[in-house]
Protein backbone atom coordinates (compact mmCIF):
# COMPACT_ATOMS: atom_id res chain seq x y z
CA UNK A 1 0.00 0.00 0.00
CA UNK A 2 1.06 3.63 -0.97
CA UNK A 3 1.78 5.86 2.15
CA UNK A 4 -0.23 8.69 0.93
CA UNK A 5 -3.29 6.12 0.24
CA UNK A 6 -2.79 4.84 3.62
CA UNK A 7 -2.25 8.59 5.47
CA UNK A 8 -5.61 9.22 4.29
CA UNK A 9 -7.59 7.66 6.99
CA UNK A 10 -5.77 9.83 9.43
CA UNK A 11 -7.55 12.98 9.60
CA UNK A 12 -5.06 15.26 11.91
CA UNK A 13 -1.64 14.68 10.92
CA UNK A 14 0.95 17.04 9.23
CA UNK A 15 3.25 15.49 6.87
CA UNK A 16 6.49 16.89 6.56
CA UNK A 17 7.09 15.42 2.82
CA UNK A 18 4.80 14.45 0.19
CA UNK A 19 6.81 11.81 -0.72
CA UNK A 20 4.57 8.58 -1.49
CA UNK A 21 6.87 5.18 -0.70
CA UNK A 22 5.42 1.82 -0.66
CA UNK A 23 4.45 0.20 2.78
CA UNK A 24 5.20 -3.01 3.79
CA UNK A 25 4.33 -3.35 7.01
CA UNK A 26 3.72 -1.31 10.10
CA UNK A 27 6.00 -1.89 13.09
CA UNK A 28 5.97 -0.74 16.52
CA UNK A 29 9.11 -2.33 17.49
CA UNK A 30 12.48 -1.74 15.66
CA UNK A 31 13.76 -4.84 16.28
CA UNK A 32 10.54 -5.79 13.69
CA UNK A 33 11.45 -3.25 10.99
CA UNK A 34 12.49 -4.76 7.56
CA UNK A 35 12.64 -2.53 4.02
CA UNK A 36 9.79 -0.71 3.34
CA UNK A 37 8.44 -0.38 7.34
CA UNK A 38 6.47 2.07 8.25
CA UNK A 39 7.38 2.76 12.10
CA UNK A 40 5.18 4.26 14.50
CA UNK A 41 6.91 5.40 17.67
CA UNK A 42 4.52 4.42 20.85
CA UNK A 43 5.81 6.04 24.08
CA UNK A 44 5.58 2.76 26.49
CA UNK A 45 5.51 2.02 29.93
CA UNK A 46 9.58 1.74 30.04
CA UNK A 47 10.83 2.86 26.76
CA UNK A 48 9.76 4.85 24.26
CA UNK A 49 9.84 4.45 20.37
CA UNK A 50 10.70 7.69 19.63
CA UNK A 51 14.06 6.89 20.84
CA UNK A 52 13.94 4.02 17.88
CA UNK A 53 13.30 6.00 15.59
CA UNK A 54 16.72 6.33 13.50
CA UNK A 55 17.43 2.53 14.17
CA UNK A 56 14.32 1.99 12.17
CA UNK A 57 15.37 3.76 9.42
CA UNK A 58 18.66 2.30 9.99
CA UNK A 59 16.50 -1.26 9.30
CA UNK A 60 14.46 -0.24 5.96
CA UNK A 61 11.59 2.02 7.90
CA UNK A 62 10.55 4.06 4.89
CA UNK A 63 8.09 6.98 6.42
CA UNK A 64 7.97 7.19 10.84
CA UNK A 65 4.87 8.53 12.68
CA UNK A 66 5.36 10.35 15.50
CA UNK A 67 4.30 12.52 18.57
CA UNK A 68 7.41 14.63 18.26
CA UNK A 69 10.17 16.43 16.26
CA UNK A 70 12.55 13.80 14.48
CA UNK A 71 15.67 14.76 12.24
CA UNK A 72 15.04 12.23 9.65
CA UNK A 73 16.47 11.20 6.17
CA UNK A 74 12.42 9.90 5.54
CA UNK A 75 9.10 11.32 5.88
CA UNK A 76 7.72 12.23 9.33
CA UNK A 77 3.89 12.23 10.26
CA UNK A 78 3.19 14.23 13.20
CA UNK A 79 0.37 12.87 15.12
CA UNK A 80 -0.84 13.93 18.11
CA UNK A 81 -1.55 10.13 19.72
CA UNK A 82 0.62 8.16 17.75
CA UNK A 83 -0.95 5.18 19.70
CA UNK A 84 -4.02 6.19 18.52
CA UNK A 85 -3.11 6.93 14.81
CA UNK A 86 -1.41 3.14 15.09
CA UNK A 87 -5.13 1.43 15.26
CA UNK A 88 -6.44 3.68 12.56
CA UNK A 89 -3.57 2.39 10.25
CA UNK A 90 -3.57 -1.13 11.42
CA UNK A 91 -6.87 -1.58 10.34
CA UNK A 92 -6.39 0.23 7.19
CA UNK A 93 -3.81 -1.38 6.10
CA UNK A 94 -5.10 -5.00 6.79
CA UNK A 95 -8.43 -4.43 4.74
CA UNK A 96 -10.11 -3.26 8.13
CA UNK A 97 -10.65 -7.34 8.70
CA UNK A 98 -13.35 -7.24 11.41
CA UNK A 99 -15.62 -5.99 8.77
CA UNK A 100 -15.24 -9.61 7.78
CA UNK A 101 -15.75 -11.73 10.85
CA UNK A 102 -18.33 -12.06 13.55
CA UNK A 103 -16.79 -10.78 16.40
CA UNK A 104 -17.85 -11.77 19.99
CA UNK A 105 -15.41 -9.42 22.90
CA UNK A 106 -15.97 -11.17 26.52
CA UNK A 107 -14.67 -8.53 29.48
CA UNK A 108 -15.01 -8.67 33.22
CA UNK A 109 -12.68 -9.41 36.00
CA UNK A 110 -13.45 -13.17 36.40
CA UNK A 111 -14.49 -15.85 33.42
CA UNK A 112 -12.90 -14.30 30.34
CA UNK A 113 -11.18 -16.93 29.33
CA UNK A 114 -14.24 -19.71 30.31
CA UNK A 115 -16.42 -17.93 28.74
CA UNK A 116 -14.51 -17.05 25.54
CA UNK A 117 -13.36 -21.21 25.36
CA UNK A 118 -16.73 -22.09 26.13
CA UNK A 119 -18.11 -19.66 23.43
CA UNK A 120 -15.43 -21.01 20.90
CA UNK A 121 -16.43 -24.90 21.40
CA UNK A 122 -20.41 -24.21 20.92
CA UNK A 123 -19.30 -22.17 17.32
CA UNK A 124 -17.54 -25.18 16.34
CA UNK A 125 -20.15 -27.56 17.27
CA UNK A 126 -22.25 -25.66 15.10
CA UNK A 127 -20.28 -25.99 12.41
CA UNK A 128 -18.68 -22.80 12.12
CA UNK A 129 -14.61 -22.00 11.97
CA UNK A 130 -13.85 -20.26 14.66
CA UNK A 131 -10.83 -17.41 15.69
CA UNK A 132 -10.48 -17.36 19.58
CA UNK A 133 -8.05 -14.57 21.35
CA UNK A 134 -7.24 -14.35 25.03
CA UNK A 135 -5.46 -15.22 27.91
CA UNK A 136 -3.90 -19.04 26.80
CA UNK A 137 -3.33 -18.17 23.21
CA UNK A 138 -4.59 -17.28 19.70
CA UNK A 139 -6.45 -19.53 17.94
CA UNK A 140 -7.31 -19.95 14.06
CA UNK A 141 -9.09 -23.49 13.45
CA UNK A 142 -7.16 -25.98 15.01
CA UNK A 143 -3.44 -23.83 15.05
CA UNK A 144 -2.26 -22.53 17.67
CA UNK A 145 -0.55 -19.35 18.49
CA UNK A 146 1.52 -18.09 21.55
CA UNK A 147 0.06 -14.08 22.72
CA UNK A 148 2.28 -11.92 25.30
CA UNK A 149 -1.16 -9.95 26.40
CA UNK A 150 -4.35 -11.19 27.32
CA UNK A 151 -5.71 -8.74 24.28
CA UNK A 152 -2.74 -7.81 21.92
CA UNK A 153 -2.51 -4.01 20.81
CA UNK A 154 -4.62 -3.14 17.87
CA UNK A 155 -1.77 -3.28 15.32
CA UNK A 156 -1.19 -7.45 16.16
CA UNK A 157 -4.60 -7.62 16.60
CA UNK A 158 -5.61 -6.58 13.49
CA UNK A 159 -2.77 -8.99 11.47
CA UNK A 160 -4.26 -11.87 13.43
CA UNK A 161 -7.92 -11.11 12.25
CA UNK A 162 -6.92 -10.74 8.58
CA UNK A 163 -4.72 -14.09 9.23
CA UNK A 164 -9.03 -15.48 10.15
CA UNK A 165 -10.33 -13.32 7.21
CA UNK A 166 -8.02 -15.01 4.85
CA UNK A 167 -8.40 -18.39 6.67
CA UNK A 168 -12.34 -18.28 6.19
CA UNK A 169 -12.93 -17.92 9.67
CA UNK A 170 -16.37 -17.17 11.04
CA UNK A 171 -16.62 -16.64 14.33
CA UNK A 172 -13.72 -15.12 16.78
CA UNK A 173 -14.13 -14.97 20.56
CA UNK A 174 -12.00 -12.59 22.55
CA UNK A 175 -10.69 -11.80 25.61
CA UNK A 176 -10.87 -7.93 26.45
CA UNK A 177 -9.28 -7.00 29.27
CA UNK A 178 -9.80 -3.38 31.03
CA UNK A 179 -6.04 -2.61 30.21
CA UNK A 180 -6.63 -2.91 26.58
CA UNK A 181 -10.03 -0.85 26.64
CA UNK A 182 -8.67 1.85 28.72
CA UNK A 183 -5.22 1.98 25.77
CA UNK A 184 -7.73 1.91 23.38
CA UNK A 185 -6.14 -1.36 21.45
CA UNK A 186 -9.58 -2.58 20.32
CA UNK A 187 -9.81 0.62 18.51
CA UNK A 188 -11.36 -0.37 15.13
CA UNK A 189 -12.56 -3.59 15.70
CA UNK A 190 -15.89 -4.13 15.27
CA UNK A 191 -17.47 -6.07 17.64
CA UNK A 192 -21.06 -7.57 16.99
CA UNK A 193 -21.42 -9.01 20.55
CA UNK A 194 -19.86 -8.07 23.90
CA UNK A 195 -20.61 -9.78 26.94
CA UNK A 196 -19.96 -9.02 30.51
CA UNK A 197 -18.94 -11.76 33.10
CA UNK A 198 -18.63 -9.67 36.69
CA UNK A 199 -16.54 -6.79 37.86
CA UNK A 200 -14.89 -7.37 41.51
CA UNK A 201 -11.47 -6.13 42.82
CA UNK A 202 -8.65 -6.27 40.21
CA UNK A 203 -6.06 -4.43 38.30
CA UNK A 204 -6.08 -1.27 41.22
CA UNK A 205 -2.57 -0.82 40.78
CA UNK A 206 -3.14 0.00 36.98
CA UNK A 207 -6.92 1.46 37.24
CA UNK A 208 -6.18 3.26 40.99
CA UNK A 209 -10.00 3.01 41.85
CA UNK A 210 -12.89 0.45 41.28
CA UNK A 211 -15.00 3.81 39.72
CA UNK A 212 -12.07 4.13 37.05
CA UNK A 213 -11.77 -0.10 36.47
CA UNK A 214 -15.85 -0.27 35.79
CA UNK A 215 -15.92 2.74 33.50
CA UNK A 216 -13.24 1.16 31.95
CA UNK A 217 -15.07 -2.40 30.84
CA UNK A 218 -18.04 -0.23 29.68
CA UNK A 219 -16.42 1.26 27.36
CA UNK A 220 -16.54 -2.07 25.57
CA UNK A 221 -20.44 -1.61 25.87
CA UNK A 222 -20.56 2.37 24.84
CA UNK A 223 -17.94 1.40 21.53
CA UNK A 224 -20.82 -0.98 20.20
CA UNK A 225 -22.11 1.90 18.21
CA UNK A 226 -25.30 4.37 18.23
CA UNK A 227 -26.36 2.70 14.76
CA UNK A 228 -29.49 0.21 14.51
CA UNK A 229 -28.86 -2.02 11.45
CA UNK A 230 -31.10 -4.74 11.55
CA UNK A 231 -28.12 -5.97 8.47
CA UNK A 232 -25.51 -6.25 11.50
CA UNK A 233 -26.98 -5.79 14.91
CA UNK A 234 -25.08 -5.39 17.66
CA UNK A 235 -25.70 -7.12 21.69
CA UNK A 236 -24.85 -6.34 24.82
CA UNK A 237 -24.96 -9.92 26.90
CA UNK A 238 -25.04 -8.66 30.52
CA UNK A 239 -24.61 -10.30 34.33
CA UNK A 240 -27.91 -9.69 35.37
CA UNK A 241 -26.84 -11.06 39.37
CA UNK A 242 -23.85 -7.90 38.85
CA UNK A 243 -24.39 -4.39 39.74
CA UNK A 244 -22.28 -2.74 37.07
CA UNK A 245 -24.63 -4.17 34.26
CA UNK A 246 -26.85 -1.11 35.18
CA UNK A 247 -24.13 1.24 34.32
CA UNK A 248 -23.08 -0.85 30.59
CA UNK A 249 -27.04 -1.52 30.12
CA UNK A 250 -27.26 2.83 29.94
CA UNK A 251 -24.15 2.76 27.95
CA UNK A 252 -25.28 0.95 25.30
CA UNK A 253 -27.73 1.18 22.48
CA UNK A 254 -27.02 -2.12 21.32
CA UNK A 255 -30.02 -4.68 22.12
CA UNK A 256 -29.66 -5.83 25.64
CA UNK A 257 -29.83 -9.34 26.31
CA UNK A 258 -29.60 -10.60 30.15
CA UNK A 259 -28.50 -13.63 32.03
CA UNK A 260 -28.63 -14.52 35.43
CA UNK A 261 -29.62 -16.38 38.65
CA UNK A 262 -30.76 -14.55 41.12
CA UNK A 263 -32.56 -11.86 39.43
CA UNK A 264 -34.90 -11.86 36.68
CA UNK A 265 -33.70 -12.60 33.33
CA UNK A 266 -33.55 -13.31 29.15
CA UNK A 267 -31.20 -16.43 30.38
CA UNK A 268 -31.65 -17.90 33.48
CA UNK A 269 -30.45 -21.12 35.05
CA UNK A 270 -32.68 -22.71 37.51
CA UNK A 271 -33.00 -26.37 39.49
CA UNK A 272 -28.90 -26.32 40.01
CA UNK A 273 -27.02 -29.58 41.38
CA UNK A 274 -23.51 -29.60 41.28
CA UNK A 275 -21.63 -32.67 42.32
CA UNK A 276 -17.70 -33.90 41.94
CA UNK A 277 -18.63 -35.08 38.24
CA UNK A 278 -20.29 -32.02 36.94
CA UNK A 279 -23.20 -30.01 36.89
CA UNK A 280 -26.94 -30.33 36.13
CA UNK A 281 -29.68 -27.23 35.24
CA UNK A 282 -32.99 -26.08 34.05
CA UNK A 283 -31.92 -23.59 31.00
CA UNK A 284 -34.59 -20.95 30.82
CA UNK A 285 -34.25 -18.88 27.26
CA UNK A 286 -37.11 -16.76 25.43
CA UNK A 287 -36.98 -19.45 23.02
CA UNK A 288 -37.65 -22.68 25.61
CA UNK A 289 -36.76 -24.16 28.55
CA UNK A 290 -34.18 -27.03 28.74
CA UNK A 291 -32.47 -29.27 31.00
CA UNK A 292 -28.10 -29.02 30.74
CA UNK A 293 -25.48 -31.37 31.45
CA UNK A 294 -21.99 -30.21 32.06
CA UNK A 295 -18.73 -31.92 32.70
CA UNK A 296 -17.69 -28.29 34.45
CA UNK A 297 -18.47 -27.76 37.94
CA UNK A 298 -19.03 -24.70 40.25
CA UNK A 299 -21.59 -22.33 40.60
CA UNK A 300 -19.00 -19.67 38.78
CA UNK A 301 -19.35 -22.35 35.90
CA UNK A 302 -23.03 -21.93 35.39
CA UNK A 303 -22.48 -17.96 34.86
CA UNK A 304 -19.64 -18.85 32.30
CA UNK A 305 -22.02 -20.88 30.56
CA UNK A 306 -25.17 -18.70 30.77
CA UNK A 307 -22.99 -15.96 29.54
CA UNK A 308 -21.77 -18.02 26.14
CA UNK A 309 -25.34 -19.62 25.47
CA UNK A 310 -26.43 -15.91 25.47
CA UNK A 311 -23.70 -14.72 23.11
CA UNK A 312 -24.48 -17.79 21.16
CA UNK A 313 -28.04 -17.52 20.74
CA UNK A 314 -27.84 -14.17 19.59
CA UNK A 315 -25.39 -14.95 17.19
CA UNK A 316 -28.08 -17.42 15.56
CA UNK A 317 -26.94 -20.85 17.27
CA UNK A 318 -29.81 -22.73 17.52
CA UNK A 319 -30.23 -24.25 21.17
CA UNK A 320 -30.49 -27.37 20.35
CA UNK A 321 -26.72 -27.35 19.49
CA UNK A 322 -25.71 -25.16 21.94
CA UNK A 323 -26.51 -27.51 25.00
CA UNK A 324 -25.62 -30.80 22.65
CA UNK A 325 -21.94 -29.03 22.35
CA UNK A 326 -21.98 -28.16 26.39
CA UNK A 327 -22.28 -31.43 27.42
CA UNK A 328 -19.47 -32.32 25.77
CA UNK A 329 -17.05 -29.46 26.99
CA UNK A 330 -14.39 -31.07 29.34
CA UNK A 331 -12.82 -27.90 30.43
CA UNK A 332 -10.49 -25.00 30.18
CA UNK A 333 -6.55 -25.58 30.97
CA UNK A 334 -5.62 -24.17 34.16
CA UNK A 335 -9.51 -23.64 34.93
CA UNK A 336 -10.43 -25.95 38.09
CA UNK A 337 -8.09 -28.48 36.07
CA UNK A 338 -7.76 -31.79 37.93
CA UNK A 339 -4.65 -32.95 38.10
CA UNK A 340 -4.77 -37.49 38.61
CA UNK A 341 -1.57 -39.15 38.86
CA UNK A 342 -3.16 -42.28 41.13
CA UNK A 343 -2.81 -40.22 43.98
CA UNK A 344 -5.24 -40.96 46.80
CA UNK A 345 -6.39 -37.16 46.94
CA UNK A 346 -7.41 -34.80 44.96
CA UNK A 347 -5.38 -32.33 43.21
CA UNK A 348 -6.55 -28.64 41.20
CA UNK A 349 -5.29 -26.07 39.77
CA UNK A 350 -6.60 -22.99 39.46
CA UNK A 351 -5.89 -19.34 37.72
CA UNK A 352 -8.15 -17.95 40.70
CA UNK A 353 -5.64 -14.91 41.28
CA UNK A 354 -8.20 -12.65 42.93
CA UNK A 355 -10.20 -12.49 45.73
CA UNK A 356 -13.68 -13.43 44.24
CA UNK A 357 -12.36 -16.13 42.15
CA UNK A 358 -10.46 -17.64 44.98
CA UNK A 359 -13.57 -17.59 46.83
CA UNK A 360 -15.72 -18.83 44.08
CA UNK A 361 -13.06 -21.89 43.40
CA UNK A 362 -13.46 -22.35 47.16
CA UNK A 363 -16.74 -22.23 47.88
CA UNK A 364 -17.15 -24.88 44.97
CA UNK A 365 -14.59 -27.38 46.76
CA UNK A 366 -16.17 -26.94 50.32
CA UNK A 367 -19.55 -28.53 48.54
CA UNK A 368 -17.80 -31.97 47.91
CA UNK A 369 -14.49 -31.68 50.32
CA UNK A 370 -15.04 -34.54 52.90
CA UNK A 371 -11.99 -34.07 54.61
CA UNK A 372 -9.08 -31.64 54.26
CA UNK A 373 -8.67 -28.80 52.01
CA UNK A 374 -5.28 -27.27 51.53
CA UNK A 375 -4.87 -24.01 49.56
CA UNK A 376 -1.56 -22.93 48.13
CA UNK A 377 -1.88 -19.40 47.18
CA UNK A 378 0.39 -16.40 46.50
CA UNK A 379 0.01 -13.11 44.90
CA UNK A 380 2.13 -11.53 42.07
CA UNK A 381 4.55 -8.62 42.91
CA UNK A 382 4.19 -5.32 41.09
CA UNK A 383 -0.04 -5.51 41.41
CA UNK A 384 -2.18 -4.64 43.34
CA UNK A 385 -1.17 -4.77 46.84
CA UNK A 386 -4.48 -3.87 48.59
CA UNK A 387 -5.62 -7.40 47.22
CA UNK A 388 -3.37 -9.63 49.37
CA UNK A 389 -4.85 -9.88 52.90
CA UNK A 390 -8.15 -10.48 51.08
CA UNK A 391 -6.52 -13.23 49.57
CA UNK A 392 -5.87 -14.59 52.74
CA UNK A 393 -8.61 -14.09 54.48
CA UNK A 394 -10.01 -16.27 51.91
CA UNK A 395 -7.68 -19.18 52.00
CA UNK A 396 -7.82 -19.07 55.77
CA UNK A 397 -11.57 -18.94 55.98
CA UNK A 398 -12.32 -22.04 53.23
CA UNK A 399 -8.91 -23.59 53.81
CA UNK A 400 -8.10 -26.15 56.88
CA UNK A 401 -4.17 -26.02 55.64
CA UNK A 402 -3.61 -22.43 53.95
CA UNK A 403 -0.30 -22.18 52.73
CA UNK A 404 1.14 -19.00 50.91
CA UNK A 405 3.76 -18.73 48.79
CA UNK A 406 4.99 -16.82 45.55
CA UNK A 407 3.06 -16.27 42.83
CA UNK A 408 5.01 -14.21 40.30
CA UNK A 409 7.08 -11.97 42.56
CA UNK A 410 8.21 -9.95 39.84
CA UNK A 411 10.58 -7.02 41.48
CA UNK A 412 9.45 -7.22 44.63
CA UNK A 413 10.79 -9.23 47.81
CA UNK A 414 8.59 -12.21 48.24
CA UNK A 415 8.51 -12.41 51.29
CA UNK A 416 7.18 -8.72 51.85
CA UNK A 417 4.83 -9.85 49.72
CA UNK A 418 3.58 -12.65 52.35
CA UNK A 419 3.85 -10.30 54.88
CA UNK A 420 1.36 -8.24 53.38
CA UNK A 421 -0.78 -11.48 52.75
CA UNK A 422 -0.69 -11.88 56.68
CA UNK A 423 -1.65 -8.69 57.97
CA UNK A 424 -5.08 -9.92 56.71
CA UNK A 425 -5.19 -13.17 59.03
CA UNK A 426 -4.68 -13.34 63.08
CA UNK A 427 -3.87 -16.94 62.47
CA UNK A 428 -0.96 -19.34 62.21
CA UNK A 429 -0.34 -20.13 58.27
CA UNK A 430 2.11 -21.79 56.95
CA UNK A 431 4.76 -19.54 54.97
CA UNK A 432 6.90 -21.51 51.97
CA UNK A 433 8.63 -18.72 49.88
CA UNK A 434 9.67 -21.35 47.19
CA UNK A 435 6.38 -22.11 45.33
CA UNK A 436 7.84 -25.88 44.25
CA UNK A 437 8.36 -26.41 47.56
CA UNK A 438 5.12 -25.08 48.75
CA UNK A 439 2.93 -27.70 46.25
CA UNK A 440 5.44 -30.11 47.42
CA UNK A 441 4.88 -29.95 50.91
CA UNK A 442 0.92 -29.71 50.21
CA UNK A 443 1.41 -33.27 48.28
CA UNK A 444 3.50 -34.90 51.28
CA UNK A 445 0.88 -33.60 53.90
CA UNK A 446 -2.03 -34.56 52.17
CA UNK A 447 -4.04 -37.74 52.96
CA UNK A 448 -6.70 -39.69 51.34
CA UNK A 449 -9.60 -37.90 50.21
CA UNK A 450 -7.94 -34.78 50.83
CA UNK A 451 -8.19 -31.54 48.48
CA UNK A 452 -5.31 -29.55 47.43
CA UNK A 453 -6.28 -26.48 45.46
CA UNK A 454 -2.85 -24.94 43.73
CA UNK A 455 -4.17 -21.04 42.91
CA UNK A 456 -3.33 -18.21 40.79
CA UNK A 457 -1.18 -19.44 38.11
CA UNK A 458 -3.34 -22.01 36.11
CA UNK A 459 -2.46 -22.20 32.50
CA UNK A 460 0.83 -20.42 32.72
CA UNK A 461 4.38 -22.42 32.11
CA UNK A 462 6.28 -19.47 33.72
CA UNK A 463 7.40 -17.53 37.21
CA UNK A 464 8.68 -14.18 36.74
CA UNK A 465 11.68 -13.80 39.47
CA UNK A 466 12.96 -10.25 39.34
CA UNK A 467 13.50 -9.53 35.40
CA UNK A 468 14.29 -13.42 34.76
CA UNK A 469 11.48 -15.64 33.47
CA UNK A 470 11.82 -19.04 34.43
CA UNK A 471 9.78 -21.91 33.29
CA UNK A 472 6.73 -23.44 35.61
CA UNK A 473 3.46 -25.17 35.47
CA UNK A 474 1.99 -25.91 38.51
CA UNK A 475 0.51 -28.83 36.64
CA UNK A 476 3.70 -30.26 35.94
CA UNK A 477 5.31 -29.83 39.27
CA UNK A 478 2.41 -31.27 40.94
CA UNK A 479 2.22 -34.28 38.89
CA UNK A 480 6.18 -34.62 39.53
CA UNK A 481 5.96 -34.35 43.88
CA UNK A 482 3.10 -36.82 43.69
CA UNK A 483 4.87 -39.34 41.44
CA UNK A 484 7.84 -38.24 44.20
CA UNK A 485 5.68 -39.57 47.17
CA UNK A 486 4.52 -42.43 45.27
CA UNK A 487 8.13 -43.73 44.61
CA UNK A 488 9.34 -43.06 48.19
Amino acid sequence: MKLQTLLQHLHSFTPLATENPTITSIEMDSREVKQGSLFVCIKGFTVDGHDFAEQAVARGAVAVVAEKPLALPVPVIYVNDSRRALAVLADAFYGQPTHHLHLIGVTGTNGKTTTTHLIERICRHAGKKTGLIGTINMKIGDDTYDVKNTTPESLILQNMFRKMVDAHVDVVAMEVSSHALHMGRVHGCDFDVAVFTNLTQDHLDYHQTMDHYRWSKGLLFAQLGNRFDHRRPKFAILNADDAASEEYKKSTAATVVTYGIHHKSDIMAKQIEITTSGTTFQLVTPIETVQVRTKLIGMFNVYNLLAAVGACLVSNIPLSTIVEAIADIEGVPGRFEVVDAGQPFTVIVDYAHTPDSLENVLQTIRQFAKKRVFVVVGCGGDRDRTKRPLMAQIAVKYGDVPIFTSDNPRSEDPMAILNDMKQGVTEDVICIVDRKEAITYAIEQAEKDDIILIAGKGHETYQIIGKDVFHFDDRVVAREAIQRRKDK
